[in-house]
């Protein structure tokens, strides 16, 4: 066949691996998730700023790499100047970016937050995504440990608006300055180190994902997941591991506090041990306190991070956060290098289905923690800074998971038919329509072939529609509409078996004067409403 008789290659519609399309229910779903968060964070004194999608890729952090092309765990492009610019990795990074531009105009401390998507170059799987979305709360210029207690208690106080109870979730604290100083026992402190280091912190916070074994693995060669790809370890030496495991052994969804107040009752009932900073150790589900104290010396810099997290928990009991809903928890590793004191971790302790039908906890819904180099690494001084991230779309499944997302609740539009297609008619039927939207509800005239009225109930029908208009004619000569009630119609439908019972049951289809028209159609989804909070039995 000569090229000229060719036919085209039909192109295929087919998403890039790793990104997914929104439907209507859950973009609804997710707006109304994220108002409530919203309202949270505005009555903590947060308010909202936004930058841009791109960033220069040097703006982003350290902790990415350093290559000819740096687009290993970023999407990255060269702009027409040839400075390298990324995809935003995270909100933080940006938001430092923005403080450090914009230092001398801001108020601090700076309260912010943000939402938006983000982006990852890496391996897509179920459920893990190469865009999702995030809400970001952060407070920049405040040094004390408060502001990261603060943190906990606004992000406790964020699950509950949004409906998980009290024993669905924790909020679980550790300190980076405690998790360096593991680094350091095992030779790993140090800058050449740092690679490492972000290799084995990484590992660990996959303790919930893949257990005690599949960490060990990823401390040591490396791990091979069930496809069959290989990731490589952090090449730990066997003693190095076991020192590890000393450190998070016996540290999970049961775990109790590590540190609480001596005088707090529920110590006393788990029978802990005080030592000597005052700090409240439990032996059980818990690291034993022997084996942090063979770790270090009574100088080492770790104990800053003891004292940083018995401030935190003593903030938090003081504002009424018991240890049900604020943990110390010394398994939180958070996998970011930027940290540098405090990190905390959102996870929810409920039970879900998995998509091999097992019975496993919800797990982690967001985070955050310390990172007062982040915004420093522009100014040349120290910027004290802490924050936490929401994941939307995971958050959004936990609580689809609950039932606390009322996309279901969303109705269709109400419908206006057409019957005939003339420019006198069609005038009417619009201005029905705009009737109808000035008053708040939602409507929207039949755009397609009208020629085939059975379509357009079909259409109302697929739509969800809660009511049709129709004028005819005859209706039209005597200045009425008809008002088919669709939810009650559809009941009746399939109620009635015969023609004696549709004449006898309640009409779905009433017949009212054009001026009436707005007020009939309130008066019906008022009732419609009432029957689906019956049905609800609120």
């Amino acid at each position: 066949m000569s090229e000229k008789n060719k036919k085209p290659q039909k192109l295929k519609a087919r998403l890039p691996r790793g990104f997914v399309d929104r439907e209507a229910g859950d973009i609804r779903a997710a707006n109304q998730m994220m108002e409530t968060i919203r309202e949270v964070y505005e009555r903590y004194g947060f308010d909202p700023i936004e930058t841009p999608l791109f960033e220069y890729t040097d703006a982003l952090g350290k902790f990415l790499p350093d290559s000819d092309r740096p687009n290993e765990g970023v999407f990255s492009l060269q702009d027409d100047d040839e400075q390298w610019m990324s995809l935003r990795y995270d909100l933080t990074a940006p938001m430092a970016r923005h403080v450090a531009e914009n230092f001398n105009e801001i108020q601090l401390p700076f309260r912010t937050y943000r939402a938006g998507y983000v982006f990852r170059n890496e391996k897509p799987g179920p459920g893990r995504f190469r865009q999702f979305m995030q809400f970001d709360a952060d407070t920049v210029g405040a040094p004390g440990v408060q502001s990261d207690a603060e943190m906990c208690m606004m992000m406790a106080d964020t699950l509950e608006a949004l409906g998980i109870k009290r024993g669905d979730y924790v909020i679980r604290v550790n300190n980076r300055k405690v998790l360096d100083g593991v680094m350091e026992a095992i030779g790993l402190g140090g800058e050449e180190n740092a690679g490492r280091r972000l290799g084995v912190l990484r590992a660990i916070d996959k303790l919930d994902k893949f257990g005690p074994e599949g960490v060990r693995l990823l401390l040591g060669e490396g791990r091979k997941d069930e496809s069959g790809d290989f990731t490589k370890g952090a090449g730990l030496a066997e003693d190095q591991i076991n020192k590890l495991e000393l450190f998070y052994s016996g540290v999970g969804q049961s775990a109790q506090d590590l540190f609480k107040p001596a005088t707090d009752a529920a110590a006393q009932d788990d029978h802990s041990v005080v030592n000597a900073d005052g700090l409240t150790a439990y032996p059980a589900n818990s690291i034993q306190l022997a084996g942090y104290l063979e770790l270090f010396d009574a100088q080492h810099p770790a104990h800053e991070g003891f004292k940083e997290l018995k401030a935190i928990s003593d903030l938090v009991r003081a504002a009424g956060y018991g240890t049900k809903r604020i943990r110390m928890d010394v398994s939180v590793v958070r996998g970011l290098e930027y940290y540098t004191g405090p990190v905390y971790e959102a996870e929810l302790t409920f039970d879900v289905t998995n998509e091999k039908g097992e019975k496993v906890v919800f797990g982690s819904v967001g985070g955050g923690g310390r990172y007062d180099g982040l915004v420093s690494r522009f100014m040349g001084q120290p910027v004290p800074a802490t924050g936490f991230s929401i994941g939307v779309s995971r958050l959004m499944t936990a609580l689809k998971n609950l039932g606390k997302l009322g996309q279901d609740d969303v109705l269709g539009p109400v419908l206006v038919t057409v019957m005939d297609g003339d420019v006198e008619s069609m005038g009417r039927y619009q201005r029905f329509t705009q009737q109808l939207r000035a008053e708040g509800i939602r409507a929207e005239m039949y755009q397609g072939n009208w020629k085939k009225f059975g379509n357009q109930l079909k259409y109302a029908d697929r739509r969800g529609s809660p009511i049709a208009i129709i004028q005819g004619g005859d209706e039209r000569a005597q200045g009425v509409v008809q008002i088919k009630d669709l939810i009650e119609g559809k009941r009746l439908s399939g109620e009635i078996t015969d023609n004696a019972e549709w004449r006898e049951a309640r009409v779905a289809q009433e017949v009212v004067p054009e001026a009436e028209l707005v007020a009939k159609v309130k008066e019906i989804l008022a009732a419609q409403a009432e029957d689906r909070r019956r049905a609800k039995g609120q």
